[in-house]
């Protein structure tokens, strides 16, 4: 019988953490294809964060390293100098990415540094109990801010795609989802070539996905997704925010 579908090598046969309806699941299934298929599992390290996705590196079969909270792309900068020849990702949430690790991207992003950012945006902090983070929607309701974000005091998101496509060092910066086959597949497709720029040299690449948190939202599965749809993706819209290489090819 021919196979249509299977569990990819670079994926471990261990039960994910994550809540029922939670879409990191997806995400790493993305991930692990997409290392596959490059035939990169052998000398890729990806570095897990502090937040939902924390056990990462019980899910992926290549070497992972635990960063501290925020500090992803400056190990995998580390990393990414002591071995060159590696494919080195990080895998962050926007608490972990957008909030205590500005700092962090920022600069990586700046500098060029040669390694691929997968940038969960659930617009809130999932591990910790639901509270606002850096990317909660004007007028969202989370555990610290029960009448919801009030832009006023509380500032506005942050739009982190937007944000890095201004610097030169990035090579690749696309919003994606992973809430349909068809948005499943383009999220696939996203991953695959920010990794083909970094081991191609090009510079560092973000693919940021928009994500269901149904727990913290308070929503069941199908209704998160709706949300989300409703929701973030007028505020985040969907799409590729600079790609260096077409811009190259077509300037």
């Amino acid at each position: 019988m021919a196979v249509v579908f299977e569990k990819p090598h670079a994926l471990t046969n261990v039960p994910t953490h994550y809540c029922p309806g939670c879409t990191h699941g997806i995400v790493h299934r993305l991930v692990a294809q997409v290392l596959d298929e490059l035939g990169v599992e052998g000398r890729t390290v990806g570095v897990a964060p502090v937040g939902c996705a924390v056990f990462a590196y019980n899910y992926f079969n290549c070497d992972m390293i635990q960063s501290p909270h925020g500090r992803a792309p400056a190990v995998a900068t580390g990393v990414k100098r002591a071995l060159p020849e590696s494919v080195v990702f990080t895998y962050q949430g926007d608490g972990d990415l957008a909030a205590i690790g500005t700092a962090e991207t920022v600069h990586a992003a700046a500098r060029g540094e040669n390694i691929t950012i997968i940038f969960i945006n659930n617009a809130i902090y999932g591990m910790t109990g639901g509270q606002m983070a850096p990317t909660s929607l004007p007028g969202q309701v989370t555990q610290t801010s029960p009448y919801g974000r009030d832009v006023k005091t509380q500032g506005h998101p942050i739009r982190v795609c937007e944000m890095l496509s201004s610097l030169d060092g990035v090579a690749l910066a696309q919003r994606c989802s992973v809430d349909t086959v068809k948005n499943v597949n383009a999220t696939k497709q996203a991953i695959k070539k920010a990794f083909q720029y970094q081991i191609e040299g090009k510079g560092c690449t973000i693919v940021e996905v928009l994500s269901t948190c149904p727990t913290n939202w308070g929503l069941e599965p199908n209704e998160a997704l709706d949300w989300l749809r409703e929701n973030m993706m007028p505020y985040y819209p969907l799409g590729v925010y600079k790609d260096a290489a077409e811009e190259e090819n077509n300037g």
